[in-house]
C-alpha cells in the first residue's frame, strides 16, 4: 500500500467510535481511576503511602517553625487520625473558588496548596500538591477539622466529595491546628489491608529523629498490637545523632568516635545533617530530603559518597599513606552507618511515592559540605582518623582479594583450598577467640551474618536435616556437600586423622531453631561430632547456643526466654500481675531481626551456651543412647519410645 492510499483510502471509518466515546475524568476521578499514578498502586505500601502524606503535611507545618506537635491516633485497623498544633489549614473563601473555602479546594482539587511558592514554606516533602487531595480521593470517609483564629470548623468527605458546607463548631481558646481524620476506601484497597501499628510507629520515630524538637505523640486505640507501645512521646533533641546512639548501641566503632554535623544556608532556607559510624558489620543507612525517606538514593547520596571519599583521600594524601590510594566510594559507604538529611527547596523527587531524589544541585550542595568537615573531622584526632583510615584499607584489600580468588585460575597446584561457598568466615587470622556458627537455612544464615562479630565469628548455613551418619555408609557420608562443608570450613580431619592444631576456630556452635525440627538437627549435628569427631568434643570446642522462644514484653520491660516454662515463670516473677504483656513467639531465627539475635544469642555478654563434653565414666552409656536413638535398628529405637513416652508432658509441634 502507498502512502497516498493511507490518506485517500475510501474505507469508511469503523461504526462505534465518535466523540461520545470520548471520556472526560474530572476533579478526582483520575486519582479513583488510576491510584497507582499517584500512590504506587493498591497494596500495602500504597495503603501506608496515605499516612504518610497526611503525617509530611502536619511535618511540613513543624518544619516552616509553626508547629511544635503531632499527634497521631490509630482509632481502629482502618481509621487515623493526624493533629497538630499548627497554624490551621485556611478556612475563608478561595479568591479563584469563591463559593469554596480554601480548605474544601485543597482537599477537593489537584494542585492546588500552599507548597508551590516560598511564601507559605521554604522547604517541604515535595511540590506536587496532590497528596492531601489524593488521600480525599482514595477514602471512604474524611474528616477535617480546623482551630484557626480561636474558632474550631469541621468539614467531612466521601471518596473526594465534600459532605455538605463548612460546619462552624464555636469558638476554642487552647487548641490551633489541623486534624485529619480519614478511613482508606475499602472499593480501592479491597477488605483485607489494614493499618501496622509497628509500620506507623517506625515511620513515625524515623521522622521524630530528623526533626529534632518536635515532639509525636502516639496512641493506639485500635486492637491492634504490632509489638509496639500504645502510647508513647517521640522527641530527640539530638537528632541524627540520637537516631545513630540507637542503631549502634552496644557497637565497637572504627576509629570510636561518631562523625556528625549539621549547616545551614540561610539564603535559601537548605541545611544539611548527617550522623554517621563506620562498623565492621554490614551497612545501616538511611536517607531523607526534607524529610521524606529516599531508600533508593539520589543525587544527596552521590553527593555523600563522593564527599566522603575525596575528604578520606585528601586526609590520607596528608599524612602521607600510601595504601589509601585503592580506597574506594563503595569502600567508605558499604560500613556506614547512620543517616544524612537534606533540606532544600522545591526538591524534584523520581515519581510521586518520592523513593529517589533527582535534584541536581543536590550533589553538589552535599559534596563539598561533607568534604570540608571530614577532614576537619580528620585533622582533630590523628591518632583514632588513622586507625579509621587503616580499618577502609583493611576493607578495601578485603575486595581485591576476593576479586584475585575469582580470576586465579583453580589449575594452580600450589593454590589453598577453597572454603565453602555459603561460609561467611571470620577476618582474624589466628584462631584465638574465633567462633563458627552452624545454622539451619540461608534465612537464619542471612540474620546471623548481619548479627555477628566480623572479626572472630563466622556462619555456615546447612541445608535442611544433614545426614545421620549413625545409619549411614562411609561412601554416603563422604558424598554428603553439607558434611563435606562442614569439613572443610573446620579443616581438622575426621577420626584417626584429625588434627588439633588445623582446627580452623576455637569453638564450634551449633545454633538451632528452638523448637523440634531445631533439636532434631542439632542432635543430627551432634552424632556427627560425637562419631567423627569425638576430639573436638573432648577439647572443649563443641557447644549449643540457647537462642529465645519467647519475647516478653510492656512498654517499660522486654525479656526473653527459651521455652514455655521460662516464660510461665517469668510472667509470674518478672512482671507485676496487672501488667498488659505481650507475649511474641520466633518462629525460627530467620524471623529474628539482626539486632535482637544478635543481643540473645551471639553476644558474649548476654547469650547462653552449653558446652558439649564427653566423660570417660559416661561414654558407654553416651555411645549406647546414640546407637539406640540414632543406629540402624528401628526396633530399639521403637521400644525407648514406647517406654518413656509416659513421661512426655507436651510436644511443641
Amino acid at each position: 500500500m502507498s502512502a497516498d492510499d493511507l490518506f485517500h483510502s475510501s474505507t469508511p471509518t469503523a461504526p462505534g467510535y465518535d466523540a461520545s466515546d470520548i471520556e472526560v475524568l474530572e476533579g478526582l476521578e483520575p486519582v479513583r481511576k488510576r491510584p497507582g499514578m499517584y500512590v504506587g498502586g493498591r497494596d500495602q505500601r500504597a495503603y501506608h503511602h496515605l499516612f504518610r502524606e497526611v503525617f509530611d503535611n502536619a511535618m511540613d507545618e513543624a518544619i516552616a517553625g509553626h508547629a511544635s506537635r503531632i499527634d497521631v491516633t490509630l482509632i481502629d485497623e482502618k481509621t487515623i487520625s493526624i493533629e497538630d498544633n499548627g497554624r490551621g489549614i485556611p478556612i475563608d473563601p478561595h479568591p479563584k473558588f469563591p463559593e469554596q473555602s480554601a480548605l474544601q479546594v485543597i482537599m477537593t482539587t489537584l494542585h492546588s496548596g500552599g507548597k508551590f511558592n516560598a511564601k507559605a514554606y521554604k522547604t517541604s516533602g515535595g511540590l506536587h500538591g496532590v497528596g492531601i487531595s489524593v488521600v480525599n480521593a482514595l477514602s471512604s470517609s474524611s474528616i477535617v477539622e480546623v482551630a484557626r483564629n480561636k474558632m474550631l470548623h469541621r468539614l467531612g468527605f466521601s471518596r473526594g466529595h465534600a459532605i455538605g458546607a463548612l460546619e462552624a463548631l464555636g469558638a476554642v481558646s487552647n487548641r490551633r491546628g489541623t486534624k485529619v481524620t480519614f478511613t482508606p476506601d475499602e472499593e480501592i484497597f479491597g477488605d483485607k489491608l489494614h493499618f501496622s501499628p509497628s509500620d506507623l510507629y517506625s515511620f513515625i520515630k524515623q521522622k521524630a529523629y530528623l526533626n529534632a524538637g518536635v515532639t509525636v505523640r502516639w496512641n493506639n486505640e485500635s486492637s491492634l498490637n504490632g509489638d509496639v507501645p500504645s502510647e508513647d512521646v517521640l522527641n530527640f533533641p539530638g537528632g541524627l545523632v540520637d537516631w545513630l546512639d540507637d542503631i549502634i548501641e552496644g557497637q565497637s566503632l572504627a576509629g570510636h568516635r561518631p562523625f556528625a554535623g549539621r549547616v545551614a544556608n540561610e539564603a535559601d532556607g537548605s541545611s544539611l545533617e548527617w550522623a554517621f559510624a563506620w562498623i565492621d558489620m554490614g551497612q545501616d543507612f538511611s536517607s531523607f530530603c526534607n524529610t521524606i525517606p529516599t531508600p533508593q538514593g539520589g543525587t544527596h547520596v552521590s553527593g555523600l559518597r563522593s564527599g566522603l571519599t575525596k575528604g578520606f583521600k585528601s586526609y590520607a594524601q596528608m599524612r602521607g599513606n600510601t595504601k589509601f590510594s585503592q580506597v574506594t566510594q563503595d569502600d567508605v559507604h558499604n560500613c556506614l552507618h547512620g543517616a544524612i538529611s537534606i533540606f532544600i527547596p522545591d526538591p524534584e523527587f523520581q515519581g510521586q511515592t518520592k523513593d529517589k531524589l533527582n535534584s541536581a544541585g543536590a550533589q553538589k550542595f552535599v559534596d563539598g559540605k561533607i568534604k570540608d568537615h571530614i577532614e576537619h573531622w580528620l585533622a582533630a584526632d590523628p591518632e583514632k582518623s588513622d586507625l579509621l583510615l587503616q580499618f577502609l584499607i583493611e576493607r578495601a584489600e578485603e575486595r581485591l582479594a576476593r576479586k584475585q580468588l575469582k580470576e586465579v585460575s583453580r589449575k594452580t597446584a600450589t593454590r589453598k583450598l577453597r572454603l565453602p561457598g555459603k561460609l561467611a568466615d571470620c577476618s582474624r587470622d589466628s584462631r584465638d577467640g574465633t567462633e563458627l556458627f552452624i545454622v539451619e537455612g540461608d534465612s537464619a544464615g542471612g540474620t546471623a551474618k548481619q548479627a555477628r562479630d566480623r572479626m572472630t565469628q563466622a556462619i555456615l548455613p546447612i541445608r535442611g536435616k544433614i545426614l545421620n551418619v549413625a545409619n549411614a555408609t562411609e561412601d554416603k557420608i563422604r558424598a554428603n556437600k553439607e558434611i563435606g562443608d562442614l569439613l572443610i570450613a573446620l579443616g581438622c580431619q575426621t577420626g584417626n586423622a584429625y588434627r588439633e592444631e588445623d582446627l580452623r576456630y576455637d569453638k564450634v556452635i551449633i545454633m538451632t531453631d528452638a523448637d523440634v525440627d531445631g533439636a532434631h538437627i542439632a542432635s543430627l549435628l551432634m552424632t556427627f561430632f560425637f562419631r567423627k569427631m569425638p576430639q573436638l568434643i573432648e577439647q572443649g570446642h563443641l557447644y549449643l547456643a540457647l537462642p529465645p522462644l519467647y519475647k516478653l514484653s510492656t512498654n517499660r520491660k522486654t525479656i526473653y526466654v527459651q521455652d514455655d516454662a521460662a516464660r510461665e515463670k517469668a510472667l509470674k516473677e518478672e512482671f507485676p500481675a496487672n501488667a498488659k504483656v505481650d507475649i511474641s513467639r520466633f518462629k525460627g531465627l530467620g524471623e529474628m531481626m539482626a539486632a535482637q539475635l544478635k543481643e540473645t544469642a551471639m553476644n558474649r555478654q548476654n547469650r547462653k551456651l552449653i558446652q558439649v563434653g564427653l566423660h570417660d565414666d559416661h561414654l558407654a552409656s553416651a555411645q549406647e543412647m546414640v546407637e539406640t536413638l540414632m543406629g540402624k535398628k528401628a526396633e530399639s529405637r521403637f521400644q525407648y519410645i514406647s517406654t518413656h513416652a509416659p513421661d512426655v508432658q507436651a510436644l511443641d509441634l
